[in-house]
């Protein structure tokens, strides 16, 4: 289905309900006009030239959202494939993401704070951040802020928690189908310059397939202290993981079938995660022209899962811990001119092990090439320095923000196994050697430079339009450069890089509240391996896409929010796979249209009842651009209740007409189409008390 489809049923929907339009507005999708993600200060966002889109607290509080993915399918140009358990795979702007490198397309953070350091991240990593207890969820897409480096190629993802220094706090318990439970609790006290707080949540999932479960334990404490020009607030973040997980289903359209779906062909894969951050934000208003930010924090993250997607079904642990400090200067020279700078530097200590307990099962290829035993064990320690400068002028209703980020970082990599493609023992597999190869221990260096330009302009008090210019980088991910394969002794990777120009509108206008905008970006770079198994920094990408975020009030019973992006993404490099070259290809797992749209109903102050449809466009599943996947069309129906004071009671049916879909589907030569099978009709509940 295509985007005038999508539009005509907006006009439809529109004749409909014709009613006396009304500027009051619905609370599930009342625009928040704060934001931090642009800033690091919170601020009123009316003039800013980036898209940032937002998922509220009110939104969040409705959807009860078992997965993130849920919560970021109501905006338009994510899509976050979910696997099984916690596990998935992003895109922003950008065709779905795997592999090694596949998690540094798009920086996460944690109220600001990257949930990972540069170079180590994991495509998973978002199961850290406390979305089951945020404020709101900030996306910025593209690469628009010189705030953010290495990783915000395609964009920013910023889960904002609840502050529960402000004083009150609410219980909520979840139950649903198969087996599924959450608690929820956040309280705090608010003693008028201080408060402290806690967010915590607690996850059991039995699962719909067989020996699948996630134990999930989450928390979050925080301090602040106002005092007269010096603002401190401090937190905590722990997240612990343990994961039952259920894998591919194989053979095409297997998620057709009832009995294959809920099977779990890798009973032993598992993944178990710990993960803690510490951090404390200073802002000092030196002046009222001047405002100063430091934030100190430091990180700590162990996570063991088993490869149950490789021959061998190796483990792997890796580990970081590291301490980082951002800053910001904002100085105000005059009514026109402001000037932002700062500097960010972080160390980490990363390392990675992989061992395989079992001989290899398969064919005599794999059972000589992949032994048994340790494959890889190093250490990387990483250091990293970043100065920003940004200019900004604001005149008669235009705005011009100029700015640069520079980025240097080094790997110190140190290998604790002999060099080369040896068993650990040091002794040769034989047919041509064994597939995982160890570099030697080495020093690299990465730099970039990424200048913005983003101009706006305030047509009148309800319409603005916006352009960005600007450039996003990537260093190598440290998986990339020293977790090899076959003859290749050494990476020799360039900086993924992403030329992005953006243009679009956003109008505020009584009953309607839109952002259009289009952008076209040209990747160079691109890191890949190659039918030699070698990791090569060689590919180039094309990406252009046209995005629509639309809330329009029909009255004061009705609304409709609509999310659409329909996009092309294509490799513009020469690269033969097989028989095809698959330049001028669409990029595997790229639908073209997306589409969200929630139709909102309250008959009175204290009933909320919201329909559902998220459609996803058929894609393919492969480069050669052979295989695909139909897509599909999910209706989900909520319903919430505020039954007395300070009680609210909410049900939520997912997959209304029980469709039998994928999650995630993809084909590889040696599985054929494979799929991640979406859980069919599911019915949860929500009691929640909230107090003063």
């Amino acid at each position: 289905m295509r985007l005038v489809t999508v539009t005509t049923i907006i006009f439809a929907s529109q004749l409909a309900f014709k009613a006396e339009a009304t500027t009051q507005h619905n609370t599930l999708q009342d625009v928040e006009r704060i934001t931090t993600t642009a800033s690091r200060f919170a601020f009123d966002d009316d003039i800013n030239a980036l898209s940032i889109s937002t998922v509220n607290n009110a939104l969040l509080s409705q959807l009860g959202a078992t997965h993130i993915e849920k919560a970021l399918q109501t905006i338009a140009g994510a899509n976050i494939q979910h696997g099984n358990g916690q596990e998935y795979l992003p895109a922003l702007r950008s065709p779905v993401y795997t592999g090694a490198g596949a998690c540094a397309a798009i920086l996460t953070l944690e109220d600001g704070i990257a949930l990972r350091a540069p170079g180590f991240c994991n495509v998973n990593e978002l199961f850290e951040a406390h979305s089951e207890m945020a404020q709101r969820i900030e996306v910025l897409k593209g690469p628009g802020s010189v705030l953010y480096g290495s990783n915000a190629v395609h964009g920013v993802i910023n889960v904002i928690t609840q502050d529960p220094t402000l004083g009150g706090g609410f219980g909520a318990f979840d139950m649903g189908s198969y087996g599924y439970k959450r608690a929820k609790l956040r309280a705090g006290q608010d003693y008028g310059a201080q408060g402290i707080g806690f967010n915590a949540s607690v996850t059991r999932d039995s699962g719909y397939r067989d020996d699948e479960s996630v134990d999930q334990e989450k928390f979050n404490l925080r301090h602040r202290y106002d005092g007269d020009s010096l603002t401190l607030q401090s937190g905590f973040s722990y997240t612990n993981l343990k994961q039952q997980t259920a894998g591919y289903i194989e053979g095409f359209e297997s998620y057709k079938n009832p009995e294959l779906t809920q099977q779990n062909l890798n009973p032993e894969a598992f993944r178990d995660n710990r993960a803690m951050r510490l951090w404390s934000k200073l802002r000092w208003q030196y002046s009222d022209l001047t405002d100063l930010a430091i934030i100190p924090y430091a990180r700590d993250q162990r996570m063991t899962f088993r490869k149950h997607f490789l021959p061998g079904k190796p483990l792997e642990h890796n580990a970081q811990h590291g301490v980082g400090v951002q800053t910001l200067l904002q100085h105000r020279l005059n009514e026109r001119w402001r000037l932002q700078a700062g500097l960010d530097a972080e160390y980490t200590q990363g390392s990675l092990w992989q061992f395989q307990e079992n001989p290899t099962s398969g064919s005599a290829f794999l059972q000589a090439t992949i032994p048994q035993g340790k494959h890889y064990d190093y250490d990387v320690y990483a250091t990293g320095y970043a100065p920003f400068v940004a200019l900004q002028y604001r005149h008669k209703g235009w705005q011009a923000n100029l700015g640069a980020r520079y980025e240097w970082q080094r790997y110190d990599y140190h290998n604790r196994m002999l060099d080369g493609r040896t068993k650990d023992d040091g002794t040769p597999c034989a047919m041509g050697g064994c597939r995982y190869s160890r570099p030697g221990s080495d020093v690299s260096y990465f730099d970039d430079l990424s200048p913005k330009l983003a101009l706006s302009y305030r047509v009148n008090a309800t319409l603005l339009t916006f352009a960005n210019l600007a450039k996003g980088y990537r260093a190598p991910h440290t998986a990339e450069l020293y977790q090899l394969q076959r003859q290749q002794s050494l990476a020799e990777l360039d900086s993924e890089t992403l030329d992005s120009l953006e243009l679009g509108v956003k109008g505020d206008y009584k009953h309607w509240q839109f952002t259009l905008s289009g952008y076209l970006m040209h990747k160079d770079n691109v890191i890949y391996r190659n039918s030699d198994f070698f990791n090569v920094s060689q590919g180039q990408t094309k990406h252009r896409g046209i995005e629509l975020e639309l809330d329009y009030q029909f009255n004061n019973a009705w609304s409709l929010q609509l999310a659409i992006a329909n996009a092309l993404h294509t490799y513009t490099h020469s690269q033969p796979q097989g028989e095809v070259d698959i330049r001028g290809n669409i990029i595997d797992t790229a639908p073209r249209l997306i589409a969200d749209s929630r139709l909102n109903w309250r008959p009175s102050a204290d009933l909320l009842v919201s329909l559902q449809w998220h459609h996803l466009d058929d894609y393919f599943t492969d480069a050669e651009n052979l295989h695909s996947y139909a897509g599909h069309d999910l209706l989900s129906l909520r319903a919430s209740w505020q039954f007395d004071k300070g009680w609210q009671a909410i049900a939520r049916i997912e997959n209304l007409t029980d469709e039998a879909y994928a999650e995630r589907a993809d084909y590889t030569s040696f599985s054929g189409d494979r799929y991640f099978p979406g859980r069919p009709r599911t019915v949860l509940f929500t009691l929640r008390y909230q107090w003063d």
